[in-house]
C-alpha cells in the first residue's frame, strides 16, 4: 500500500509552487504575455505548463518548510524576479508608445484618442498604432519565446532560495526607465523635427501675413506632411524596433547578473 507523509507532500508542492510563482510574475507584466485580451485562466494554465516542464531540470531546492515565513519570502522573491524580467521589456514598449505620443502631439492629433482596455486609459491613435506594430514585430522575432528562455535560464543564475536579492538591480531598472524618453524622442525625431520646422515657419508667415491663419492652413499642412513622413518612417521602423528589443534583452541579462 502506498503511503504518503505530510513531509513528502510538502516537498512536492514546493517543487512546483516556487517556480510557478516566478513564471506568474513574468506573465503578470511581460509584453504580449500579460495582455488583457488573454484570459487569466489561460495565463495560469501557461504558467502551470511551464512549471511542469522546467521543474525536473531545477537545481536542488532549499530545505524550507512550505508553511513558514521563509517560504513566504521565497514566494515574494520569485514573483519579483519574474516581474523584473517582464518590466524591463515593458519599458521598451512604453518608449515606442511615447514616440507615438510625441508625433501625434506635433501633428495635431492630440484629440484622436480612444479608450484602451489593456491600459485602462485613453490612448492616442498613433501611440496605439506603433504599439500594435511593436507587438507584431516582437512576435515575429519570437521575443515571447526568448523571454521564456531567459526566465528558464534564470533558475541556473538565480537558484530558488539559495541567494539573496541585490537591491542594486532595482535601481538599474529604475534608471533604465530613462529609455522611455530617450528612445522615444529618437524614434519620433525625424517626424517631430520636420513638423516643428513647419510650425515655426507657419508662425512666422502668420505674423507677416495675418490672412494665412494657422487653423486654415497650418493644421492640414501639418497633418498631410506628418502622414507622408510616417510613411517614410515605416521603412526603417522594423530595424529600429529590433534594435530596441535587443537593448531590452541585454538589460534583462544585466538585471539577472546584478540580482
Amino acid at each position: 500500500m502506498l503511503t504518503l507523509t505530510f513531509a513528502q507532500l510538502e516537498h512536492w508542492i514546493s517543487l512546483f509552487l516556487w517556480p510557478f510563482c516566478r513564471f506568474s510574475g513574468l506573465l503578470l507584466i511581460a509584453p504580449v504575455l500579460s495582455h488583457s485580451s488573454l484570459p487569466r485562466q489561460i495565463k495560469l494554465g501557461l504558467a502551470l505548463i511551464f512549471t511542469v516542464v522546467i521543474s525536473p531540470l531545477l537545481p536542488p531546492l532549499p530545505d524550507v518548510p512550505l508553511f513558514s515565513w521563509a517560504s513566504f519570502g521565497i514566494i515574494v522573491e520569485q514573483l519579483l524576479i519574474g516581474a523584473a524580467i517582464g518590466l524591463v521589456m515593458q519599458v521598451i514598449f512604453a518608449a515606442i508608445q511615447a514616440a507615438g505620443e510625441f508625433i501625434g502631439l506635433q501633428m495635431g492629433l492630440a484629440f484622436a484618442t480612444f479608450f484602451s482596455p489593456d491600459s485602462g486609459a485613453n490612448t492616442m491613435i498613433l501611440s496605439r498604432l506603433l504599439y500594435v506594430f511593436a507587438m507584431l514585430m516582437f512576435l515575429a522575432i519570437d521575443g515571447h519565446l526568448i523571454l521564456l528562455e531567459v526566465l528558464a535560464r534564470s533558475f541556473i543564475m538565480l537558484p530558488i532560495g539559495t541567494i539573496g536579492m541585490n537591491a542594486d538591480a532595482f535601481d538599474l531598472i529604475a534608471r533604465f526607465g530613462a529609455v522611455v524618453f530617450s528612445a522615444g524622442i529618437l524614434l519620433a525625431l525625424p517626424v517631430f523635427g520636420a513638423l516643428l520646422i513647419v510650425n515655426l515657419t507657419l508662425g512666422i508667415l502668420n505674423r507677416s501675413a495675418p490672412q494665412l491663419t494657422v487653423f486654415s492652413i497650418g493644421f492640414p499642412m501639418s497633418l498631410t506632411l506628418g502622414l507622408v513622413l510616417l510613411m517614410v518612417l515605416m521603412t526603417e521602423l522594423g530595424t529600429y524596433m529590433q534594435r530596441m528589443f535587443h537593448v531590452g534583452l541585454d538589460m534583462v541579462e544585466k538585471v539577472l547578473v546584478t540580482l
